[in-house]
């Protein structure tokens, strides 16, 4: 079984990539959660594996509230592997994880990352990738992801392939912690009205249901995960995340890349 969360599609993908060349079984978090489907059995030797984004050198808290919340049924020696996605580097983003996961009873001896194209643009150096790199990307994750799949099928453990970066510890608990703690909220995104063409799919491509309407009204429940999904997908740039975002790039992954 294969657990996922997935904003803009990039972790979709590896996911999909994975379940395809593995044959397990795929559950998107953000419905579960929704839909309050917390318990999970796995089969005689299936495998169990999480795929999630870095967000601010971090576990989404999306994912962290699941972990939390959810109960999950197999043997003791069930194999664990986690992936996270990642514009550039990880941080500690999975100590976080495996930390969060053994007060499950649960730990992922087999952990890797896949650097994908930039999604964050919320702060004065982050950027989207160019069309060029979005595609070298793209291609070179193809790779490693079969690479992974591989690995996963041989039940291989204690294989780690992280891009932490050149100061993990001082990202992920210093700068993620005020990242995740203040900077993940729905508050900021604003609609131009003239711009916005009412066509709903920023409420259809939310994963967290924080969208109604059209034009979109955020609804400040506590759910955003500022994943930029809405931002993305715009087909007339019309939403911003205050003013930062007006004339940057937008990305989503397409099923035809």
């Amino acid at each position: 079984m294969i657990f996922y969360f997935s904003g803009t599609g990039n972790t979709r993908w590896v996911a999909q990539q994975l379940s395809q060349a593995t044959g397990e079984r795929l559950v998107d978090i953000a419905q579960a959660l929704r839909q309050n489907a917390l318990h999970y059995t796995l089969e005689h030797d299936e495998r169990l594996g999480f795929c999630f984004p870095t967000h601010g050198w971090q576990p989404p808290h999306i994912m962290r509230n699941f972990i939390e919340r959810v109960a999950i049924t197999c043997s003791t020696n069930t194999y664990t592997y986690a992936i996270t996605t990642c514009g550039d580097d990880t941080g500690e983003t999975m100590t976080i994880f495996n930390n969060d996961l053994r007060k499950k009873g649960f730990h992922a001896s087999t952990l890797f990352s896949v650097i994908m194209p930039e999604t964050y643009v919320c702060l004065p150096f982050m950027l989207t990738d160019t069309p060029a790199r979005e595609h070298q990307k793209i291609a070179e994750a193809r790779t490693v992801v079969e690479r992974i799949a591989e690995t996963v099928k041989r039940c291989e453990t204690g294989v780690v392939e992280l891009e932490r970066g050149a100061t993990p510890r001082l990202y992920s608990y210093v700068i993620g912690a005020f990242f995740n703690r203040w900077m993940i909220t729905d508050r900021k995104f604003t609609v131009d009205s003239q711009s916005c063409i009412q066509c709903g799919l920023c409420a259809k491509v939310c994963p967290v249901g924080d969208i109604a309407g059209a034009p979109p009204v955020w609804l400040h429940n506590g759910q955003c995960t500022c994943c930029l999904s809405c931002y993305h997908h715009c087909p007339t740039h019309a939403i911003n995340y205050g003013s930062i975002t007006r004339k940057r790039g937008q990305y989503y992954f397409k099923s035809d890349q």
